[in-house]
């Protein structure tokens, strides 16, 4: 995948047109739809709705679009950032890894409201899944991780320190059908499957789920039809009315607002998990300590 596709992909919602996104980008009309094409294809799903005039993006094209102008604007923050450090090499850059989930809509906002508290900060973000984030932990390659926990799940181990920076809930989320009503809903009763997206083995935020689906014998109910470690491929499908996804509520919130999403089950099936902030005990780099003093001393009060 290359990740200027999403250039062509913005420049297409912006003219409505493959002939004129083409110029734009300084190539054939032929070679651009190949690089529409590709970018659907590494997607798995239409991104492009060809049926209308002038075309527009389908729901998982503006989600994708949304996705890839959030990595162009990280890329270049994170250029403009190295060029600063390698400037005044007395500024520390503050690394971040993060659950996927946590990185999409939690952490940017987390981040800001931080900064307000604490002072600017140059920081960057490593969005992975828990494992590869705590092993980067470990061996010193980032400062900082950031994970889901609750009643479910133990911590990550005696070997970091550890704080709550925040909560939130996995709530069961479907598409909204032509009633404004759940495409799919737990609690009816009926004998026909209902599909399931799942996280996958590599996204430890699945393991949360578990337990009250065992506990409620949901495993003869839901049938898993799609599997990611990524929320956010998750959330598209389950826009795309593809069946019911465990999702963070702060992800899904925006698209419960919009009428996409809504809750697929009652409150019962919600799960409540805490926001963990996790250190290496061997990292002795001051800034990170005067940080880790200041969200300790805060700790029960979230910044959001």
């Amino acid at each position: 995948m290359d990740i200027l596709w999403f250039k062509n992909l913005s420049n297409l919602a912006k003219t409505g047109n493959f002939t004129h996104a083409a110029e734009l980008n300084h190539i054939s009309q032929s070679a651009f739809s190949r690089r529409i094409k590709a970018l659907e294809t590494w997607v798995g799903t239409p991104l492009v709705d060809r049926s209308s005039y002038p075309v527009v993006l389908t729901e998982a094209g503006k989600q994708m679009l949304e996705a890839g102008e959030q990595a162009l604007a990280r890329i270049d923050a994170e250029r403009s950032l190295i060029q600063e450090s390698l400037a005044q090499p007395d500024k520390y850059i503050v690394t971040f890894a993060a659950q996927h989930s946590i990185g999409w809509r939690y952490y940017p906002a987390w981040m800001q409201a931080f900064e307000e508290a604490f002072g600017p900060i140059i920081s960057r973000l490593r969005a992975d899944d828990l494992p590869n984030c705590l092993t980067d932990l470990k061996r010193g390659e980032v400062d900082f991780a950031i994970s889901y926990e609750s009643r479910h799940i133990p911590g990550v181990g005696a070997e970091f320190e550890s704080i709550v920076i925040g909560r939130d809930r996995l709530i069961p989320v479907s598409k909204v059908n032509s009633e404004g009503e759940a495409l799919f809903h737990i609690d009816e009763t009926t004998a026909t499957p209902i599909p399931y997206l799942r996280f996958g083995p590599s996204a430890p935020i699945g393991l949360h789920v578990e337990p009250i689906m065992m506990a409620h014998n949901l495993g003869n109910r839901l049938t898993t039809v799609y599997e990611n470690s990524m929320g956010g491929a998750l959330r598209i499908r389950a826009r795309d009315g593809l069946g019911i996804a465990w999702l963070p509520q702060s992800l899904v919130q925006p698209d419960m607002e919009a009428g996409l999403l809504t809750w697929a089950g009652a409150e019962k099936w919600a799960i409540d998990v805490e926001i963990h902030l996790h250190r290496n005990k061997r990292n002795q780099n001051l800034l990170t300590r005067k940080i880790w003093t200041f969200l300790t001393l805060r700790e029960g009060v979230p910044l959001v």
